[in-house]
């Protein structure tokens, strides 16, 4: 019999795979844009699918159109070992955001059946739909609906900009499937998600793996600021409602509230749409998005609190009427300490440096979280740059955390069980 941590996965064909899927959606700069359940999503789960019963798996599709590619393992009965993330980009994504998870997953599987290995309990690969939240707001919200965090309606009636809900696009790509998305029915024994980091700090002290041990928590707003348009000639400075004022100001406010609850807060200000956008006409209206993390939920509370008497303040200075609505929210997330710990013994096995983290942006993992053992791989991404056409990595990272990866399921699928590979 041949000990498990000599285990190592096929880098190569890891490596292959990401830059076959990234021609999907590729962008001149070398990214990719795929946003969720467009044509180009579509293309890219029917690669991911194609590739799973390729290597033997069954394949399940819920009703938010998440994907579950299942291999098989010698005890049905026991609830999955999942792996995954998600496939949508951001409009000018990277090839590595979400896509790495979703496909060291299916490297795992491969790896298995190029060994022969049978684990005990089976093993998962999951692709969450609309992680990122450009397309449909919120972010994560078809892994919220498996969580129970969201209902499945209020997933499917999420609308993009243009009012085409998810419910609508899934059908017409083809992704709306039968099974209810609930951890209930579907239950999880145990979830990994691998990611790059999308931060500067591994590369920067030279580390090959983070170890996930908590995820910020996050608060996001939308907020309309409503006001007087007026010709921009005529009306007098003391006379006027403007609300890209007010909105300019709340900016400012949003990155002070950042400010005054460092080093670990995060406050921004992403998007903003002003009405009627006429350079001579001051704005009647604005519509913009504040984000807020951190891992402490107090300070969050505390954070929530000085934005809404902020606005408050603004609209009443200015004189316009403001709409605040809190459209997102999780609390801080602390990873479940086996499997925290065994990603550290993955680590160990395959002799890799590493430091523990805590991951800034939010992930799937973290409704998972909620419902079963969860943890994280975190990967080093060229600069710290994601959410950026120029995100990268190397196929050396890539490799390891994939390996970490591995031996965290395989810990994990196999725990009944003395962890022997086939002689």
């Amino acid at each position: 019999m041949t000990a498990l941590p000599n285990l190592k996965i096929n880098g190569p064909r890891l490596w292959d795979s990401l830059m076959e899927m990234a021609k999907i959606g590729a962008t001149p700069k070398g990214g990719v844009c795929r946003l969720a359940l467009t044509d180009l999503d579509r293309q890219g789960r029917d690669l991911f699918v194609q590739w799973c019963k390729e290597a033997g798996c069954t394949i399940r599709v819920d009703r938010m159109g998440n994907i579950f590619a299942r291999r098989e393992g010698k005890n049905p009965a026991l609830p999955p070992v999942m792996t995954g993330s998600h496939l949508d980009s951001q409009p000018t994504g990277g090839r590595f955001d979400g896509v790495y998870g979703v496909l060291a997953g299916l490297e795992v599987i491969r790896t298995l059946n190029d060994l022969g290995y049978e684990t005990e309990a089976p093993v998962e690969v999951a692709v969450w739909t609309n992680e990122e939240g450009s397309r449909f707001a919120p972010a994560m919200v078809a892994s919220g609906v498996f969580a129970g965090v969201f209902d499945v309606d209020y997933g499917l009636t999420r609308k993009d900009q243009d009012g085409k809900t998810m419910g609508e696009e899934l059908a017409r790509i083809g992704y709306a499937g039968p099974d209810e998305p609930s951890w209930k029915t579907h239950p999880v024994g145990a979830y990994f998600e691998a990611h790059i980091e999308q931060g500067p700090i591994l590369e920067a002290e030279d580390k090959t793996i983070g170890v996930v041990t908590d995820a910020q928590g996050q608060r996001w707003y939308e907020l309309t600021f409503t006001g007087v348009e007026s010709h921009a000639g005529p009306t007098p400075m003391s006379r006027r409602k403007d609300a890209l004022l007010g909105a300019a100001r709340v900016v400012d406010a949003v990155n002070r509230i950042g400010l005054s609850h460092a080093p670990l807060a995060c406050a921004t200000v992403g998007m903003m749409n002003v009405y009627p956008n006429s350079r001579n006409v001051i704005p009647g209206r604005v519509f913009f998005t504040v984000d807020f993390r951190h891992p402490s939920d107090d300070v969050l509370a505390e954070m929530d609190k000085e934005l809404r008497a902020e606005v408050d303040r603004i609209a009443g200075e200015i004189g316009l009427t403001a709409e605040l609505e809190q459209i997102f929210y999780y609390k801080p997330v602390k990873f479940e300490a086996s499997c925290v710990a065994a990603v550290r013994k993955g680590v160990a096995e395959g002799g890799f440096s590493h430091r523990d983290m805590v991951s800034g942006a939010g992930h799937d993992a973290c409704y998972l979280a909620g419902v079963a053992p969860t943890a994280m791989i975190f990967i080093p991404c060229i600069d710290g740059i994601s959410h950026n056409e120029v995100e990268d990595a190397t196929p050396e990272w890539v490799a390891a955390g994939c390996e970490v990866l591995l031996h965290a399921m395989l810990q994990k699928a196999n725990e009944t069980v003395k962890e022997t590979a086939p002689a």
